[in-house]
Order: C-alpha cells, then structure tokens, then sequence
C-alpha cells in the first residue's frame, strides 16, 4: 500500500497549465497533488488522467516557474476539498475556496469534495413552488420554480449581469419566510464585472446572505474549471444540511467551457464540435444536475447559470448543450436591448418547462395559466405581422391587424420594459397583462375563458374595449 506524502521529483513535459510525470504508481485519479518549484512555494495540483505508471496533473495557480528537473511533488491520496459553513456568508473566496478578502481562513471542521455526492433520481421532490423575481418577463411568462434550473442565454454587451443581479435582490417565495442565501460563482469575468455584483449586492442589504467564488479573468484558466464545484458544494451543504434555500449564480458559463476545450486540446484529445471535448455535455450535467430538492430535506437549490452565446448564436454547442439538460432558457434579445427595453428578454424564444407546475390557482392566481398562453399566441402574430408590414407597409394592414402592432408595442413597453429598481408582484403583472390584451378585440383571445374575461378584460367601472372593425 502505498504511503500518502510519498515525494517524487522531476517531470517528463510541462504543457500549459499541465504537468506528466512518469514513475509512480498507486496515483487516483482526481487526487490532490502538491507541488514545489525552485522557489519553494507549494502549489496545488489535481490528477487529470493516470496510466500504468505515468500520471497528468493540472496545476491550478499555473506551471510558470516550474521546471521538468526541479520539481518535487507528492500526492496526497485525497480528493480536493472545500470548507463549507454557514460562516462562509458574507464572505469572498478564489476558486478553490480559499479567502480573497483579506479575511481569516473560516474556522470550520467541515469540509466536502468538491465533486459532490450522487444524489438517487428517486429521492428528488419535483418542483413545484413559484419563485417571484420581481420581472414580470419571467414571473408570468417564464416562470421560475424552486430548485429549477433555468440559465440566461445572453451575448456580449447584453446586460445578463444587470438582469441576474436584479433576480438575486429580489427573488422570494410567496407567503414564506424562509432562510435564503446566494452563492454566487465567477469563472473568467473581468474584475469590474465582479465589483458591479459585490456592489449591487452591498447596496440592497443582501450581501451578508451571499458567499462568492471568484476566478477572475487574470486568474489560471484550469483554477474556472474548480469554481463552480466549490461554489455547488457550498451550497449544498446550505441547503441540504442547515436547511437553506440557495440561489446559485454562475457566471459566464462559456468561460467554463473554453477552458475546458484549452485542457482537452492539451492533453490532445480529439475534439468534437467546434473543438470541444466530446464530453461537455456530461461535464456541463454534472454542474447543472446538483440543483434540485430533496425528499425529507427542507433546502433546495435554485440554479441560474448565464452563457454568452458566441455571435448570438444559439445553435452554438454551449447553449445547445445547456438547453438539453436545463428547463428551459431565458434568452435576451439585441432588437429588444438596441431599442432600449430593458430586460431585453425575447418573448418567444424564452422557456420554463416548469411553469406549469408552479402557477395556477394556490401558487399564483387561477388566470395565470391562460393569460400567459394568450400572452405568447398574441405576441407570436404580432411577429408575423410585423414581417407582413415590412413587405407591404403597415397602411396595408387589415384593421384586426393594426390592432395586433399596438398590442405588441405597449406589450414591449409596459409588460417586458421596467425598472432596474422595479420590484412587481405577481399580480401587477398579471394586470399589465390584461391592459395589454384590451387592446386587442374579444374575438381574438380564444386562450381565456369566458369568466376570466368578465373578470378582467371588461371588469365593472371600465369602458369596454373596441372591437375590430369588419
């Protein structure tokens, strides 16, 4: 049996971020590695891949400094570890959970691998619960439900930060007090968009619910495929032990991806599409599958993960991929953002599989449902028309049809547009809803029932709505 801390010297090939060593034996892999350069400051490293007597290690602060004669290394027959505690609130931390605010190593005895533990299909509890984020875009169109995965698909220069920050200030559950947190992850960003965050967070009072893992665009590229693990492990532990509900944030999802796609070119693996490892797709599921709730566990995990599609392409694999294991997307939209509405979130591309699930009568209110439905057929015709208008102009346009380019216009203006401050219930935008489908004639809303729109579309006191001219 090998003994742990046993010291091996040399290395065959440094590669990027990654270091081959040949000669040893009893190696696992994912094991802990140290390492010492010539300058004697100890290193952490990782165990990527192990052979009959050779083993690659991916060294997490970068291999600068190191020399293939000079190296000394030993691994340490364990997994790497993150501390976890409720102490971690508050608080700053690198991709490998160590402390990046100046402040004391937390003083915990608890510590998790930060792969997680493999959670049995049966005893996860299906969501059901409607989380209110205070946007009416996602509340009555695209409804997030505790312990959903639902990521933001967003391209450069498109405010996906703006939006989730806004999401982490207000999101709650109806009728509920209960302990939320945030855990929030950074992989790759640049440090303004690390600041905006810790400074939006500080100035709505949420900050001491908040841990954050940053691995920042100067940081080594290997140290972003660690951070989301932690940050999951973390909030883990918050939800399934102490009981929490956490709301994980992870951002941006692609910076994950390339630096996965820089690891596998260097251990020259054979790429897949566009150059990446054939298995993002279970590498990306083994991120998003630790959301969730469990049987008998009062926490849940909430994830929203956010991706800039390379040139808005959302056929790309990283959207493509993330969109098979998620449910559903919230996809922003550059028409909406150049015109000025804010959240620019596209009305049709945009999906919760849960919705249904988590809306309806006892969760939010009983027209819900169909409003929606009515919501998204209305705002589909209002495209089709909009395509028709650019063809023939819009003084050819059938009167039933002008009415549907008003309904999209105060649709965009008063449903989708509000307030990076604006916190809505549910109710109110249920409302905005309502005015905005008065525009359009009784006959056109065949996705509403007949009590709901004496309830609603034509309630006592206010003027019936016109209808469309023969």
């Amino acid at each position: 049996m090998r003994v742990a801390g046993l010291e091996y010297r040399g290395a065959k090939e440094i590669n990027g971020p990654l270091l081959f060593v040949e000669g040893v034996s009893g190696v696992g892999f994912d094991e802990l590695v140290e390492l010492v350069g010539p300058d004697g400051t100890p290193r952490l490293g990782q165990v990527l891949d192990i052979s009959a007597s050779s083993a690659v290690i991916q060294v997490f602060s970068g291999t600068e400094g190191l020399g293939n004669a000079t190296t000394r290394l030993r691994f340490l027959a364990t997994a790497l570890q993150v501390p976890v505690s409720r102490e971690m609130l508050g608080r700053v931390f690198d991709g490998l959970g160590r402390p990046k605010d100046g402040l004391p190593d937390v003083l915990t005895g608890e510590r998790r691998d930060v792969h997680g533990l493999p959670i049995n299909p049966c005893a996860r509890h299906y969501p059901r619960d409607f989380i209110q984020t205070g946007i009416s875009s996602i509340d009555m169109m695209n409804t997030l439900v505790r312990g959903q995965k639902l990521p933001i698909f967003s391209g450069n220069g498109l405010p996906h930060n703006r939006i989730a920050a806004q999401i982490a200030r207000q999101a709650r559950l109806r009728n509920e007090d209960v302990d939320f947190a945030i855990v929030f992850a950074a992989m790759g960003v640049k440090y303004d968009v690390a600041r905006f965050f810790i400074d939006s967070f500080e100035r709505s009072g949420v900050i001491s619910n908040v841990a954050m893992f940053l691995s920042l665009a100067d940081d080594p590229s290997v140290e972003r495929l660690v951070t989301p693990r932690s940050a999951l492990s973390l909030a883990e532990y918050l939800a399934f032990e102490q009981g929490m509900h956490v709301l994980v944030i992870m951002t941006d999802m692609t910076n994950y991806c390339e630096a996965l796609r820089e690891i596998a070119t260097a251990r020259s693996e054979i790429p897949s599409r566009k150059g990446y490892p054939g298995y993002l797709y279970s590498d990306l599921a083994s991120l998003y599958e630790r959301a969730g709730r469990l049987e008998g566990r009062p926490g849940s995990i909430t994830q929203m993960p956010i991706l800039t599609m390379p040139s808005d392409d959302i056929s790309h694999p990283i959207p493509d991929l993330t969109g098979y294991i998620t449910e559903g997307q919230i996809v922003l939209d550059r028409d909406l953002f150049q015109r000025g509405v804010y959240p620019p979130v596209a009305g049709l591309p945009s999906l919760s599989r849960l919705m249904k699930d988590g809306i309806g009568k006892g969760r939010t209110r009983d027209d819900h449902p169909h409003v929606a439905s009515q919501l998204f057929a209305a705002y589909s015709r209002v495209k089709d028309i909009r395509a028709l208008a650019s063809v023939i102009g819009e003084e050819e346009l059938s009167p039933t049809d002008t009415l549907y380019i008003q309904f999209g216009q105060q649709f965009e203006r008063t449903v989708i547009a509000q307030g990076e401050d604006e916190n809505r219930t549910i109710e109110q935008s249920l409302q905005r809803g309502w005015e905005a489908l008065r525009i359009l004639p009784r006959t056109e809303l065949y996705r509403v029932t007949t009590a709901e729109l004496a309830a609603y579309y034509d309630p006592p006191g206010q003027p019936a709505p016109a209808e469309s001219a023969p």
